[in-house]
């Protein structure tokens, strides 16, 4: 069976293979494949995404300590949507798994993005059933979360929050942002702001509003943070 080759490739034996097949499974094979017995991966999805929610969730609530609810709700479901869930299947090769019906392969189901976005889903789904909810936090831990920690989804993460975070590690340390410049007529602004740490300037930015421009300059100086954090 050739998911053994997915399993070779993720690291994870499944103890219930059926259960593997059964989230690669989508409705129109099973509908052309009456007379074996099959079942599609519509309620293992339906559990998925709870479990994923919850994986995204607690990873969220201990990586960023003080964002407010608000944030952390903006920033999962930016994780959880259906362009992301896309890209962490194909980047799995998950659509070369999917057991399709010929018309479903024939007009591209294959890389239609709410099929592949399903299907991780219901691999989560799987995975917890067979394995439980640790090994769903190994998975997400190998293939998710080092995407959010890279800035995969850095347009609904707040720089300001971010830097504020990681200096208050040192409590003598102050954050001061100031607009330093504004350029264009009314209808076309550009505003350019600074941050100083220390009353030393660690970014400059650059945006269409003055809290772009400070979110910039917030995300020039995280980068030269990290630069420094070994």
């Amino acid at each position: 069976m050739h998911f053994n080759q997915l399993e070779q490739a993720l690291g994870i034996t499944f103890n219930n293979q059926r259960i593997l097949e059964q989230a690669f499974t989508h409705s129109s094979y099973v509908n052309e494949h009456k007379n074996r017995i099959h079942q599609d991966n519509e309620r293992l999805e339906f559990l998925g995404d709870a479990v994923l929610e919850l994986g995204i969730s607690q990873y969220l609530y201990r990586t960023y300590p003080t964002k407010a609810e608000g944030e952390l709700t903006k920033l999962r479901a930016s994780i959880v949507c259906e362009p992301a869930l896309v890209k962490f299947a194909t980047d799995l090769n998950f659509d070369r798994y999917v057991l399709l019906g010929k018309g479903e392969e024939r007009t591209g189901g294959r890389k239609r993005p709410a099929l592949l976005a399903d299907v991780f889903e219901a691999f989560i789904g799987a995975l917890y059933l067979d394995q439980g909810f640790e090994v769903v936090v190994e998975f997400l831990r190998a293939h998710v979360y080092p995407k959010v920690k890279e800035g995969a989804f850095s347009h609904a993460m707040d720089y300001k929050s971010q830097l504020q975070e990681l200096i208050q590690q040192n409590k003598h340390a102050e954050i001061e942002y100031e607009i330093i410049a504004e350029h264009g007529p009314a209808h076309d602004r550009e505003f350019v702001a600074h941050v100083r740490i220390n009353q030393d300037v660690t970014g400059v930015g650059r945006g269409r509003t003055k809290k772009e421009a400070e979110q910039r300059a917030a995300k020039k100086a995280l980068d030269r943070q990290e630069v420094k954090t070994p």
